[in-house]
């Protein structure tokens, strides 16, 4: 994991590479171009671009007419506004309709950094999560990112993609992208972590210091956390017993919570959630905040031993 790169940079790019193929793809941002990384679509298809402006209610529901028309709309701003100042046109205007509207937020969770808790979008999954019909996406790095525009842009219906700030590691393996299909990047025996976005990538490292005191981890990408792969979510917890979720996210409602659904019922395990402890973000750099809200390997590592 030496190179780094930006989750939302690969989407900028991705969109732009499918647009020259794809004349059906537009693309919406709300004066952010960038820093969602839309304005690479906007600098090769000015006329198949729009910028509604600090409006992202608006923005929406433009959306929502252009996939009327038969467009594939793939609407961009920063996570808080998007799922949180626009979530009665999300929720009404396209995904009650079955719109095929692709809603693609950046600056998700803690590591936004020095914006400060009124900006970094904690509860997003949740909210987005809870609407029927809304697939939940969130790529563990930029080489991922890529293959889940590709993936969204293929798929008919609403769904969300959500997407970090900071550059972050980009995984040296080769994973398969498939809507709703885990990827299991390490097997072990002792205990399961279940991980997404850029917390992939700490639990990796987790799982190599929990190696060294004779503890097998096994690490499961779950990308998207909606439809979540039920399948391997069981026969990993099944195998291993124990089991510890780890997102940039609220415990509440997240990827914690859609694991815990499908192990209700369904066996004894022992299970802890890794995430931000019902508290709102606040100021400081995504390292700062990492190790504040306890989302680092050692925590995780941490967290494992603990059980």
């Amino acid at each position: 994991m030496s190179e780094k790169k930006a989750i939302r940079a690969a989407y900028g790019e991705a969109l732009a590479e499918l647009g020259e193929t794809n004349k059906k793809i537009v693309a919406l941002d709300a004066d952010l171009s960038h820093s969602t990384m839309t304005y690479h679509f906007a600098d090769k298809f000015p006329e198949r671009f729009f910028n509604a402006g600090i409006a992202e209610a608006n923005m929406v529901d433009m959306a929502a007419g252009l996939a009327s028309m038969g467009y594939i709309p793939f609407v961009s701003t920063f996570a808080i506004f998007g799922t949180g100042r626009a979530y009665d046109q999300v929720r009404n205007g396209c995904a009650y309709s079955g719109f095929n509207v692709k809603f693609a937020f950046s600056h998700a969770g803690v590591t936004l950094g020095e914006d400060g808790g009124s900006h970094q979008a904690i509860e997003d999954i949740a909210l987005m999560r809870v609407i029927p019909g809304m697939t939940v996406v969130v790529p563990c790095d930029a080489n991922e990112a890529k293959r889940a525009v590709k993936a969204l842009v293929e798929m008919e219906g609403p769904a969300y993609l959500r997407m970090a700030r900071m550059p972050s590691p980009i995984l040296e393996m080769d994973m398969p992208f498939e809507l709703g299909k885990a990827n299991i990047l390490r097997d072990g025996t002792d205990v399961v972590l279940f991980a997404c976005g850029i917390m992939v990538g700490e639990a990796l490292e987790a799982a190599k210091a929990l190696e060294s005191e004779g503890i097998s981890a096994a690490v499961v990408n779950i990308h998207t956390i909606k439809p979540i792969d039920r399948d391997t979510v069981l026969s990993y917890a099944k195998k291993c017993k124990k089991v510890v979720t780890v997102e940039e996210h609220s415990i509440i409602g997240g990827l914690g919570d859609a694991v815990a659904d499908v192990l209700i019922g369904n066996g004894d395990f022992k299970f802890k959630k890794v995430g931000v402890m019902d508290r709102f973000g606040q100021s400081g750099t995504p390292a700062a905040l990492l190790e504040e809200y306890g989302l680092t390997a050692r925590h995780i590592a941490e967290a494992v031993k603990s059980l």
